[in-house]
C-alpha cells in the first residue's frame, strides 16, 4: 500500500555520524521534526539547527517551502540561517585572513538563499560588506567573494540599492577603471555597477560621473568573452537610464571612441562564437542605437521654417541644376513654375509646397534626413535615380520624394525603431556595426532597390502599394539570412529580384494551398486525427528531450538557468537548476525534483501565471508575459517557466495540453497541422496529378428497363 500523501521518505545526513532514514509527516512541525533528528544523534538545542538541501542549490526548507520535498530527497542537518549569519560575521570581521576567506567563501555561496540573505541583511550584514569594500584592504579572492556576495543579496530585492554610499561606487569604479585588475574581481564589479544603474536614477547619475563609456571601451578588447558582455550591458545601461538630451551625446562619445569599428573586430569577427547573452547585449545596443533616429521619425517639417525649406530647394538643385542660383534675379513666376516642375519630377505628392509631405510622423523629418544624405553622399546614384524616372511617361514614373517617404517609415517599422529591446531577443544584424550611419546607408540600399522593382514591375502610380509589399519582403527576406555586410545584404536583395518573389510566393503557395471541393475536403478531415497525433508525439518526445530555462529576476537579467524534461514513460517531469546553460542532454538523476503528471490541476499562460502577478517588471514585460506559463499541481503549487522563444513556448503548451488531454491550440500546431496535411494530401493525390476532380461526384446511371440480360461466354 502507497504511503499517505502527507508521509514523505528522506535521508538526513550530518558530517561524522550515519545517516537517518526517517519519514517527515508534512502535517507536523518542522521545529518537532528537527528536534526529533537532533535526539537521535544526541544534539542539544535542536532550535540551533534547521534542514537543507544535500545537493544542488543547498537551500534551506522553511515552512514555506517544505512541500517541495520530494520522496528519495537527501537532506543535511545545518545550523540554522540565523547562526550561520552570526556566525560569518562574526569570521568576516575576525583578523585571521585563512579564516576571513573561507568565511567569505561560505557566505558567497549561501547568499543565493533567500532565508540566509534576510537573516543576514538583518544583521546589517550589507553594511559590513561595503566597508570591507570600502577599506580597499581586500584584494584577489577574498575581494571576489565579498562581491560575489553583496551582489547575490542586493538580487534578492530586500533592500533598496538607494542605500549604497558613494564611497562604495567610487571603489567599486576604481576597479574597472584600473588598466590591470582581476577578471573575477572586475565581472563582479561590471555587474554591480549594471544593477546599480537600472535599479536607480539616483546611482545612475553618480555612476556616470565615476565611469564614463570610453573607459569602458578597453574592456571590449581582451580576450574573456564574459568581460566583454558585461562591459557592453554597462554601456547599454547606461544608454537606456541617461535623459534623452544627453543619448545623442553618448552616441557622439561612442563614435569618437570608435565603439562600433572594436565591436566589431573584437567580438562579431572575434576568433570565439557569440554566446546567447553575448548576442542580446548587441541586440539591446543594436535597438538603443536605432531608437536615437525616434526624434527626428516623430518630428514635423514646419513649412514656415526656410532652413528646413533649404534642405528641399538643395534635393531640387543637386539634382536638375548644380550652377543655379537661388538669388538669381530672374522672372520670379518663371522660377515657381520651373520649381512646380522639379518638385513633380522629384516625386512629392505636394508640387507646389513639398515641405507638407513631410508633417505626417512617422516618418517625420527622418525621410528628408535620408534624402539629404542620398544626395550628399551618393550624389551619382541620387541623379541617375531621379533623372531615369523624371526621363519616363508621366504614368510609369517612379515618384522619388514619396518612395523614400514610405520607405523610411517602412524601415523604421521592420527595425521597430522608437520600440523597448525585448528582454528575450537575441536577433541582432552584424551588417549594422559595420558602418557609423548604417541606417542612411541601409536606406540607399533600399530605394536603390525600390526603384529597380518598380522597374521590373513595369508599375503605375496605381500600383504604388504592391510595389510597396514587394520591397518589404525583399528587405525582409535578405535580413533574415544575416548578412555581415550592406554589401552582402545589398547583393542577397538585388538576387531576390520581381520575378524570383513570385517563384517563391508560389511555392509557398502551392506548399500550403487549400483544396476546397468536397472530396478534397472529406479526405482531410479523415487524415488529420492521424496528423494531430504525430503532431502529439513529436510534442511529448521534445517534452522528453527537456528544455533548459533561464531564471530572469525582476531587478537584472541573470546568468543562471533550470532544466526541466518529461520522464519516457510520461507519468513524471523532472527539473533542477543548472550552473550553466547545456549543450547536451541532461540526465535525470541530476534533476532533483519531480512532479507526478497525476498531480498537474492545469496550466496557464500569460497574465495568469503567478509569477506574472507576483513580480512587476516582468508584468510590465509583454514580450515576457508572452512567454510565460505555468503549471499548476497539488498541493496549492505552481512551476513557473519563462520560455527562451516562442517556438519553446508552444512546444511546452502544447505538450502539457496533451498530458492532461486537452487540445493543443498554439500557433506552431496550426501550421505543423498545414504543412502535414498539405504534404500528405499531396501524396495521397499523386495520381490524380492533371485530372480534374469534381466538384461533386459523377451522377448514378439510372437503372436498367429491364435486369433480364445475360452474358453469353463464346
Amino acid at each position: 500500500m502507497p504511503p499517505p500523501s502527507d508521509i514523505v521518505k528522506v535521508a538526513i545526513e550530518w558530517p561524522g555520524a550515519n545517516a537517518q532514514l526517517i519519514e517527515i509527516d508534512q502535517k507536523k512541525p518542522l521545529i518537532a521534526i528537527i528536534r526529533e533528528v537532533c535526539d537521535g544523534w544526541s544534539l542539544p538545542n535542536p532550535e540551533h539547527y534547521t534542514l537543507r538541501y544535500a545537493d544542488g542549490t543547498q537551500l534551506y526548507i522553511t515552512e514555506k517551502t517544505r512541500n517541495e520535498i520530494k520522496n528519495g530527497t537527501i537532506l543535511r542537518l545545518a545550523i540554522s540561517p540565523t547562526r550561520a549569519a552570526r556566525q560569518l560575521l562574526e569570521r568576516i570581521q575576525s583578523s585571521g585572513l585563512d579564516s576571513r576567506l573561507d568565511a567569505l567563501k561560505e557566505l558567497a555561496k549561501l547568499s543565493a538563499d533567500a532565508t540566509f540573505a534576510t537573516e543576514f541583511i538583518n544583521m546589517e550584514g550589507i553594511f559590513i560588506l561595503t566597508l570591507l569594500v570600502e577599506s580597499g584592504t581586500n584584494f584577489g579572492e577574498m575581494l571576489a567573494f565579498t562581491l560575489t556576495a553583496f551582489l547575490e543579496l542586493m538580487d534578492h530585492g530586500i533592500v533598496s540599492w538607494d542605500m549604497i554610499s558613494t564611497a562604495f561606487i567610487k571603489q567599486i569604479a576604481s576597479y574597472v577603471n584600473q588598466t590591470s585588475v582581476d577578471a573575477s574581481i572586475l565581472q563582479r564589479s561590471l555587474a554591480i555597477l549594471e544593477s546599480m544603474v537600472l535599479n536607480s536614477q539616483s546611482l545612475y547619475k553618480k555612476v556616470a560621473e565615476e565611469i564614463t563609456v570610453g573607459q569602458l571601451i578597453a574592456h571590449l578588447q581582451v580576450s574573456n568573452q564574459e568581460i566583454q558582455t558585461y562591459a557592453i550591458a554597462l554601456i547599454n545601461a547606461l544608454f537606456l537610464k541617461a535623459p534623452e538630451d544627453r543619448r545623442q551625446e553618448m552616441s557622439n562619445i561612442l563614435a569618437q571612441k570608435q565603439l562600433r569599428s572594436i565591436i566589431l573586430n573584437h567580438i562579431i569577427r572575434g576568433n570565439r562564437p557569440i554566446k546567447t547573452e553575448m548576442a542580446h547585449q548587441l541586440y539591446v545596443l543594436q535597438v538603443l542605437t536605432f531608437n536615437l533616429l525616434e526624434e527626428r521619425m516623430m518630428t514635423k517639417m514646419d513649412p514656415q521654417d526656410q532652413a528646413q525649406r533649404d534642405i528641399i530647394f538643395e534635393l531640387r538643385r543637386v539634382a536638375f541644376d548644380a550652377e543655379s542660383d537661388p538669388n538669381s534675379s530672374s522672372n520670379l513666376e518663371k522660377r515657381k513654375a520651373m520649381y512646380t516642375r522639379d518638385y513633380k519630377m522629384l516625386g512629392f505628392v505636394n508640387h507646389v509646397n513639398p515641405a507638407m509631405d513631410f508633417t505626417q510622423t512617422p516618418p517625420g523629418m527622418l525621410a528628408l534626413d535620408n534624402m539629404l544624405y542620398l544626395a550628399k553622399v551618393h550624389q551619382d546614384t541620387y541623379i541617375r535615380i531621379v533623372l531615369e524616372n523624371s526621363s519616363r511617361e508621366d504614368k510609369h514614373e517612379c515618384p522619388f520624394g514619396r518612395s523614400s517617404i514610405e520607405l523610411t517609415k517602412m524601415l523604421c517599422e521592420i527595425l521597430q525603431v522608437g520600440e523597448l529591446p525585448n528582454e528575450g531577443c537575441n536577433e541582432y544584424h552584424p551588417m549594422f556595426f559595420t558602418h557609423d550611419r548604417a541606417f542612411e546607408e541601409f536606406f540607399c540600399i533600399c530605394i536603390q532597390l525600390l526603384n529597380k522593382t518598380w522597374k521590373e514591375m513595369r508599375a503605375t502610380s496605381e500600383d504604388f502599394n504592391k510595389v510597396m509589399q514587394v520591397v518589404r519582403e525583399q528587405i525582409t527576406r535578405s535580413l533574415s539570412t544575416k548578412p555581415n555586410s550592406l554589401d552582402q545584404f545589398k547583393s542577397k536583395a538585388r538576387c531576390l529580384s520581381y520575378s524570383e518573389i513570385l517563384r517563391l510566393r508560389q511555392s509557398e503557395r502551392m506548399s500550403q494551398d487549400d483544396f476546397q471541393s468536397p472530396p478534397i475536403v472529406e479526405l482531410r478531415e479523415k487524415i488529420q486525427p492521424e496528423v494531430m497525433e504525430l503532431i502529439k508525439q513529436q510534442r511529448l518526445n521534445r517534452l522528453c528531450e527537456g528544455t533548459s530555462f533561464r531564471k530572469i529576476s525582476n531587478r537584472r537579467r541573470q546568468d543562471k538557468f533550470w532544466f526541466c524534461r518529461l520522464s519516457l514513460n510520461h507519468k513524471v517531469l523532472h527539473y533542477g537548476d543548472l550552473d550553466e546553460n547545456p549543450q547536451g542532454e541532461v540526465a535525470f538523476e541530476s534533476l532533483q525534483e519531480k512532479i507526478p503528471v497525476v498531480d498537474i490541476k492545469a496550466v496557464v499562460t500569460g497574465k495568469d501565471c503567478p509569477h506574472m502577478r507576483e513580480k512587476s517588471a516582468l508584468k510590465q514585460n509583454k514580450e515576457v508575459q508572452e512567454l510565460a506559463f505555468s503549471i499548476l499541481h497539488d498541493p496549492d503549487e505552481a512551476l513557473n517557466f519563462i520560455a527562451p522563444n516562442k517556438y519553446e513556448y508552444c512546444i511546452w503548451t502544447d505538450g502539457l495540453n496533451a498530458l492532461l488531454g486537452k487540445e493543443m491550440t498554439s500557433e506552431l500546431t496550426k501550421n505543423d497541422l498545414d504543412t502535414l496535411l498539405s504534404m500528405e494530401m499531396k501524396l495521397r493525390l499523386l495520381d490524380l496529378e492533371n485530372i480534374q476532380i469534381p466538384e461533386t461526384p459523377p451522377p448514378i446511371p439510372k437503372e436498367p428497363s429491364s435486369y433480364d440480360f445475360v452474358y453469353h461466354y463464346g
